[in-house]
């Protein structure tokens, strides 16, 4: 007994730290990011760091409104293509996919969450960057098909399996009853999936477009790749931008001195994102449960 209670608390010390390491590792990050960011909006100026609209680091200029709209507009763009493909998908793995072609389908959508980001840059800019830019030139809309398209579409397939997965585990956790009870009441098939099942697992499929939102606005590699990065406001679906990530990997290599300092500034933005993302998750899901 004296062993097996020994044991407990030992597994309960590692865990405890486990969970101290992780909450460190938080702290740290937000620390670092914080402690060199903030005094460098400070210097250039909150306002004009936050809403300018040039960045000129030679001049000493940092406006990195065009990289926060950049960011906004590519991630927008991939939900809109990427959640509803994603949400479907799911729904036929878990409620209509035939047994032989779910084990292929499952592997395939596995696969895809495990292609390096390099590899999507260069199946988009040696596939879609082409097909935009003879789309662009037959709509008279011009443009080299590094574009702000481009990305979203890119984007939108590399945020697939994320919402996929927990699309489909989300609907697989609903109790069968809440489908046998619609469907006892006279809903057909479909309607008792989209109407009830769908529904109550709201809470998982919300989680996945937040991961998927991650993604899309963490993602740098595929990004540079096919966005045409010119640091001005987005002008256009055909049209190249820069996003908040790529400003940050193209320049840190050789940024020196405030402009170093105001790429972590970038760095700063980008997390204060993702936390107002995470908390709004959080406040749609408390009042979801209320209700």
């Amino acid at each position: 007994m004296k062993s097996k209670a020994w044991t407990e608390k030992f597994m309960q010390g590692v865990f405890f730290i486990a969970a101290c390491a992780s909450v460190l590792a938080v702290a740290l990050i937000c620390i670092f990011l914080f402690a060199n960011g903030l005094p460098a909006m400070k210097e250039i100026g909150f306002g004009k760091f936050l809403t300018g609209t040039m960045w000129k680091p030679n001049n000493d200029i940092y406006g990195i409104l065009p990289m926060i709209v950049g960011s906004l507009y590519v991630t927008a763009g991939a939900i809109i293509v990427g959640v509803p493909i994603g949400i479907l998908t799911a729904v036929f793995m878990a409620f209509y996919c035939p047994k032989q072609i779910y084990k292929p389908l499952k592997t395939a959508t596995e696969l895809l969450a495990g292609i390096p980001s390099v590899v999507y840059g260069f199946f988009g800019l040696v596939v879609l960057v082409p097909l935009i830019r003879q789309l662009g030139r037959d709509l008279g809309m011009g443009g080299n098909g590094s574009s702000m398209l481009t990305a979203s579409l890119l984007l939108g397939m590399m945020i697939l399996p994320t919402v996929i997965g927990l699309t489909e585990s989300s609907l697989r956790a609903v109790p069968t009853h809440y489908y046998e009870g619609a469907v006892a009441l006279g809903a057909t098939h479909e309607r008792a999936i989209f109407r009830v099942v769908l529904p109550a697992a709201k809470s998982g499929v919300v989680a996945a477009i937040v991961l998927g939102i991650g993604r899309a606005i963490g993602e740098t590699m595929a990004v540079i790749m096919v966005a045409g990065n010119q640091a001005r406001m987005p002008a256009g679906l055909f049209r190249g931008l820069r996003t908040l990530t790529a400003n940050i990997v193209i320049e840190m290599g050789y940024a020196t001195g405030l402009h170093r300092e105001a790429l972590i500034a970038t760095g700063v933005v980008l997390f204060v994102f993702i936390l107002l993302i995470n908390f709004t998750v959080a406040v749609l899901n408390r009042r979801g449960d209320h209700e």
